[in-house]
């Protein structure tokens, strides 16, 4: 089997369950943009996903993102989603169209300073206490109020990773209650970018917009 005929393979199944998952809650499959994860995979791979009619990839490392993302045709989509470090931002505006874990002022104020517009999601803990970034809930509206205050910055929504102690139901369902809760004061924060490889099922249950899904792609990473 070549790695076209794979990849093709593994996106047509993805695909086929993301479809499932939407109409079993009522949703429109339509709604949910598929983001293919991308880091330590080649270059080659990302060009096998586009000739397939993808457009939306992510990295979690600038020093990968910003390598490729220079390669690739310019209506591609890219997406930073990895854990912010100040010295980095300049770098992650230069290539990334959607940054998706924002989650302290002073990266936000920062990464305005260096854009004319970039949209952002704000990044929520689920409370796993494992580091994986993200501000308590409790503070996100003070969060919120700082950012639409800055010039440059779109705030589109919501970004969370499920603990892996906590059932993904749960965590996601309590995702969406912190954005039903962020919306009735700006309805313009509506988008929710939640769900992985292991997960997305139960993201799309609780009306995730965005997935980012590498493994059931691409494969395992070494």
């Amino acid at each position: 089997m070549t790695r076209q005929i794979e990849v093709a393979q593994n996106l047509a199944a993805l695909k086929s369950r993301i479809t499932r998952a939407a109409l079993s809650c009522g949703r429109n499959p339509e709604e949910i943009t598929l983001i293919a994860v991308t880091k330590t995979f080649p270059l080659s791979d990302i060009q096998i996903l586009y000739d397939l009619g993808e457009r939306n990839f992510g990295e979690n490392r600038d020093q990968e993102g910003s390598a490729k993302a220079p390669e690739l045709a310019d209506d591609c989509i890219w997406h930073f989603q990895g854990q912010i470090q100040s010295n980095k931002l300049k770098s992650i505006a230069s290539w990334a169209d959607v940054i998706h874990s924002i989650d302290d002022f002073s990266h936000a104020q920062k990464l305005s300073a260096l854009v004319e517009k970039k949209d952002i999601f704000l990044q929520v803990s689920l409370g796993d206490g494992l580091n994986r970034g993200g501000i308590d809930p409790e503070s996100l509206p003070g969060l919120i109020d700082q950012i639409l205050a800055l010039e440059n910055l779109k705030i589109r929504g919501l970004m969370s990773v499920a603990p892996l102690e906590i059932d993904p139901d749960i965590a996601f369902s309590a995702l969406a209650k912190v954005r039903d809760e962020v919306a009735q004061i700006h309805p313009e924060i509506r988008e929710i970018s939640a769900g992985m490889s292991h997960d997305f099922e139960s993201a799309i249950k609780s009306g995730a917009t965005h997935i980012r899904v590498g493994s059931q792609i691409l494969g395992v990473r070494a």
